[in-house]
């Protein structure tokens, strides 16, 4: 009889035993599902900080060449300030070196006991100043 008993009751629960086996599937398929969102989550994270990276990168590139720019053209500015400056100042000093050489030549030429040709007209004028006493006397005598 105690046969009988355990045939029949392993042969009654043929539904638990389908069950556990249904139960078990549907736990396999949980697991699944949920390992398939967190690599589908895991990969748009990825998607999405690579997307990140190239805007933020591009952002800077634009920003950088932006600020290139501005130095560029500040550079430039000063380097033409600079060269009116320059362009200037050599045309002040070119003036002034020119009226030193006159100065010196002028000097040199009073400085010398015989006149040269560069003071030529200060000589003309001497000699013009001696002709005309010269006359003058001329005039008298004759009056």
């Amino acid at each position: 009889m105690s046969m009988q008993i355990e045939t029949t009751t392993a042969n009654s629960f043929p539904r638990a035993a389908k069950a556990t086996r249904n139960g078990r599937k549907t736990y396999v398929y949980l697991f699944l599902g949920w390992v398939m969102l967190i690599a589908i989550g895991v990969a748009a994270a990825m998607l999405y900080t690579e997307h990140l990276r190239q805007k933020i990168a591009t952002d800077i590139a634009q920003q950088t060449q932006q600020q290139l720019q501005i130095v560029q053209q500040d550079y430039q500015k000063q380097v033409s300030e600079l060269k009116d400056s320059v362009s200037t100042d050599m045309k002040a000093m070119q003036t002034k070196v020119d009226a030193l050489n006159e100065l010196l030549a002028f000097t040199k030429d009073s400085a010398n006991s015989k006149t040269d040709n560069s003071n030529q007209l200060y000589t003309q004028l001497a000699d013009v100043k001696k002709k005309l006493d010269e006359l003058q006397k001329n005039l008298d005598v004759l009056k």
